[in-house]
């Protein structure tokens, strides 16, 4: 609530601005581009991204945060150095707009004139020093188990109506396979008290709960349940790409040595059957 307040602040700031400073420069910004960094010790998988806002700074003062892509007035002209930097809507709360931590900002020393726009098409890549677990369904073999307690299991699906162009892992609920319960099979030695991240791309028509399973070798694995990504319509179903931040599950889950992400789902209420869809799933930490 408090970012949404700050931000509807800032629209109406900038509105009273222009009303008292008839002549601004126009600061235009696209949307986000994620290219390839070459420097990448670790492959970094598919380049989707969702990087919905930018925090934009001119001569390092701080302006907002918009969604992109947007034109905002500027009440500076000359030679100017711009930041902009990929924001991510945090655990996919619109209202938790937050600098995504393992990209780069966006830079540029450009000359701003009043009443004129200056147009950017903001570029950005992982940084060198991001580290990631990746599951691109690439592979022939899976590196998700199904729980003993599953009914359903995930496959690796093809079909070009879902997508047109990679391979994506698959699972089908219905009344007799109902439930669909599995777990990442590498175990993660993730950082504590770090930025760690579960970016995750999916296509759902029933509801699906993650979770971190903490693992320790003095005590039983305990499934933290994180955030649930809701179901969509069958006839407005389309991919979408989440940031699920862990943070504070790594750094709370005491005398843990590793960690393996897990996936629950059971046949949404009402529905003969649903499906979950599931691509591009990393783990990102430094």
């Amino acid at each position: 609530m408090k970012s949404l307040i700050g931000i509807l602040s800032t629209i109406l700031l900038l509105t009273g601005c222009v009303k008292n400073n008839p002549d601004p420069a126009w600061l235009e910004v696209t949307e986000w581009t994620l290219i390839e960094n070459p420097d990448l010790v670790n492959i970094e998988g598919e380049l989707s991204h969702n990087f919905s806002d930018a925090w934009v700074y001119v001569n390092d003062k701080i302006i907002g945060v918009f969604e992109v892509p947007f034109k905002i007035p500027i009440l500076q002209s000359g030679t100017c150095n711009i930041k902009l930097y990929p924001t991510v809507r945090n655990n996919g709360i619109a209202a938790t707009k937050k600098i995504y931590p393992f990209v780069d900002r966006y830079e540029i020393t450009a000359e701003l004139v009043q009443n004129k726009t200056l147009t950017i098409n903001p570029v950005t890549k992982y940084n060198s020093y991001s580290q990631f677990w990746i599951e691109d369904f690439e592979d022939a073999a899976i590196k998700i188990n199904t729980d003993p307690t599953s009914a359903d299991t995930m496959i690796i699906g093809t079909d070009p109506l879902i997508m047109k162009w990679n391979r994506y892992g698959i699972s089908t609920l219905d009344a007799v396979d109902s439930s669909w319960v599995a777990y990442t099979t590498q175990e993660l030695a993730l950082p504590k008290g770090e930025e760690v991240y579960l970016e995750l791309d999916y296509y759902n028509t029933n509801s699906i709960v993650t979770g971190v399973i903490a693992l320790s070798s003095s005590s039983a694995p305990k499934n933290n349940v994180n955030i649930q990504l809701n179901s969509q319509k069958p006839a407005e179903v389309k991919w979408k790409k989440i940031y699920l931040d862990l943070k504070e599950i790594i750094s709370n889950s005491s005398g843990a040595n590793s960690f393996l992400m897990s996936f629950q789902a059971a046949l949404d209420e009402g529905d003969t059957d649903g499906v979950i869809v599931l691509d591009n799933i990393k783990v990102v930490h430094f």
